[in-house]
């Protein structure tokens, strides 16, 4: 099972993060999501369950689907373009779904447990949440060229251009200063 780097989870939102468990999508398509026990890990690395589900083949299959059904939707509200049925369709199904369960224990901590689908549940919740609230008008892409992260500028102004400043951020401006030719040499 692998581990998740935190700046995976860069992006404000659940289900935005959940899109993001594939990086530049629109060169090299690196999928994060390598088998069935890389979706358990990113559930308990998201915190929505404490212990990974025993996933199985066909629950990745089904989260890809939700995960890209998801990516269509979003990048659809930033083109302020309709939602295409299908994928608003399979988002709602998975959303109607029961969520991880909650317990407080008695030391004030909070026990998540479920399974593969309410933890689906809960991503496809977020993204329903998402688009069909105020927060659309936060959502942003990733302003480096390779980047395809989608993420919410909650920045003073809504001047933020990259996911991360730490990663696209100073890649983008190491870029820009190397182009300029000033490289100390």
């Amino acid at each position: 099972m692998s581990t998740f780097d935190p700046h995976l989870f860069v992006s404000g939102d659940l289900a935005l993060n959940f899109i993001g468990t594939v990086a530049e999508r629109r060169t090299t398509f690196e999928d994060r999501l390598t088998g069935p026990g890389d979706l358990g890990a990113w559930f308990v690395a998201a915190g929505l369950l404490d212990t990974a589900p025993d996933a199985t083949a066909d629950d990745l299959e089904t989260a890809v689907r939700l995960r890209e059904a998801t990516w269509r939707l979003m990048l659809a509200a930033l083109a302020s373009d309709p939602f295409a049925d299908a994928d608003r369709r399979l988002v709602n199904r998975h959303a109607q779904q029961p969520l991880p369960e909650l317990t407080l224990r008695a030391d004030g901590s909070v026990r998540r447990g479920g399974t593969v689908d309410s933890a689906l549940a809960a991503i496809a919740r977020a993204a329903v949440e998402l688009l069909g609230g105020p927060d659309r008008e936060l959502l942003k892409e990733c302003g480096r060229d390779a980047c395809t992260r989608l993420y919410l500028d909650t920045s003073r102004g809504g001047s933020r251009r990259w996911c991360d400043m730490a990663v696209c951020g100073n890649r983008a401006k190491s870029k820009a200063f190397r182009a300029r030719g000033t490289e100390p040499a």
